[in-house]
């Protein structure tokens, strides 16, 4: 079995380090009633986050559901599995249900699913503790974002991590140096589970271990893209920087999206147009080896556009959060419209009985001119939600405004003893053979 799982906290005052963000997460937990905020836990990989929501579960006598798969973050799973279970009771007898939803930072890739939507509205109406647990909190959309309030964790301290190597080493009859298990830590970087994963494969086979059986454990210390784009915008030595970038695990078509969009930070307009040039160049490169399926033209490239834009820099660095190439936001959205409005034109033809491309190509600019008519009539006889109002009013303030005043007047509806609202505005729909409302 692996030791990471093994091992892995039964109890809050397991956890190692980040005693603060562990006495945060208790006392929210105490404290918590149905206004208080969910937990965004978030920090490096393997510094403790869905342990201590597991481990807060069990200290506290809660039931807990999980959603982490990708294939989990849809609308329509949200609001059957967390959604649900947000607002219903636990089945074991559990005096609360903690609904944990891991790496919530993933979310960007499935936006056109609506599972930051599904993950907003249950929230809102849950009735049972919710924790997020991400590695990037930008990652998160900033609507998500703002409806939590944020614990850090922090990368572990080396002399912190030492006394639970040294516990698993007794629990596995290993006898092991101080000084040994301090290099494991010093190497994981903050990283508890690596560490453990390190000392096991270290360990495997062996009743003691000894320094040079650390070499075939070290951790995978590939430079990520954030390691190798600050090392552009800083300046180092060309060989030193090739080596860095043959250890990137990427191609060069991405990491020119990277540095394309880390342009802005060259402030004076000759050294972002110099960048520029190496740029183009490189991308004309990237094109002759897709065209001509001769791949050693990639090293030109990345000379190029790794080289090129260091010395633009001139080894100023960069003072600013590396974020992601604009363009993926903006494809991301794109995405996002297009299936939004596919699935609005496919709901509509099913209630017209249309064919969608005669809804799309005849009908649908009708829809839209009723819709900006009367809005509050279309949105409950279409039950549109903000994002399909939005398509056709092109405001989105006023689509938010019409969508609550809609689920206000729903609310009030269902409160048994109260008086039926008046009528809305404009003529009640038509009824169409069957019961079925209709749109004219």
């Amino acid at each position: 079995m692996d030791w990471a799982e093994k091992y892995r906290p039964a109890r809050l005052q397991d956890i190692v380090g980040n005693t603060a963000a562990v006495r945060q997460i208790f006392d929210w937990a105490k404290s918590w009633t149905r206004g208080s905020k969910p937990l965004l836990l978030y920090g490096k990989p393997g510094t403790g986050k869905t342990s201590s929501a597991y481990a807060l579960a069990r200290d506290m006598g809660w039931e807990i559901l999980e959603l982490n798969a990708s294939d989990q973050r849809t609308k329509a799973v949200i609001d059957r599995v967390a959604g649900s279970s947000s607002t219903t009771a636990s089945l074991s007898g559990a005096t609360r249900k903690l609904i944990l939803l891991d790496e919530a930072d993933n979310l960007q890739g499935n936006a056109d699913r609506g599972g930051a939507r599904g993950i907003i509205d249950t929230i809102r109406r849950s009735r049972q503790p919710i924790i997020l647990v991400a590695n990037d909190p930008y990652g998160i959309p900033p609507e998500l974002r703002s409806l939590c309030e944020p614990v850090q964790f922090r990368a572990v301290q080396a002399r912190s991590l030492v006394p639970r190597l040294k516990f698993i080493c007794t629990m596995e009859k290993i006898r092991c140096s101080e000084t040994v298990l301090t290099q494991v830590a010093a190497r994981a970087g903050g990283d508890v589970r690596a560490a453990i994963t390190m000392l096991h494969a270290a360990a495997a086979g062996r009743e003691s271990l000894e320094e040079g059986d650390l070499l075939s454990s070290e951790k995978d210390d590939r430079p990520s893209i954030f390691d190798l784009v600050t090392s552009v915008y800083r300046g180092t030595d060309d060989r030193r920087l090739m080596q860095e970038y043959y250890g990137f695990d990427d191609t060069p078509s991405t990491l020119v999206q990277w540095i394309e969009g880390s342009l802005s930070h060259l402030e004076d307009l000759p050294s972002r147009w110099k960048a520029y040039r190496c740029l183009s160049r490189a991308d004309e490169f990237l094109g002759l080896t897709f065209r001509r399926q001769y791949f050693p033209l990639w090293r030109y490239a990345s000379a190029l556009l790794l080289l090129g834009t260091m010395d633009a820099a001139a080894g100023r660095g960069i003072h600013a959060r590396i974020t992601p190439p604009s363009r993926w936001g903006r494809m991301g959205r794109a995405r996002k419209q297009k299936a939004l409005r596919t699935g609005l034109v496919r709901r509509l033809s099913g209630m017209t009985h249309l064919s969608d491309a005669a809804l799309r190509d005849e009908y649908l600019t009708l829809i839209a001119l009723l819709v900006e008519r009367n809005p509050d009539r279309y949105t409950d006889l279409l039950s549109l939600d903000a994002d399909e109002l939005t398509l056709f009013l092109h405001d989105r303030p006023k689509a938010e405004a019409v969508v609550k005043a809609r689920a206000r007047r729903e609310k009030a509806e269902e409160r048994p003893g109260k008086a039926e609202k008046p009528a809305r505005e404009g003529k009640p729909a038509k009824k169409a053979p069957g019961g079925q409302s209709s749109l004219f």
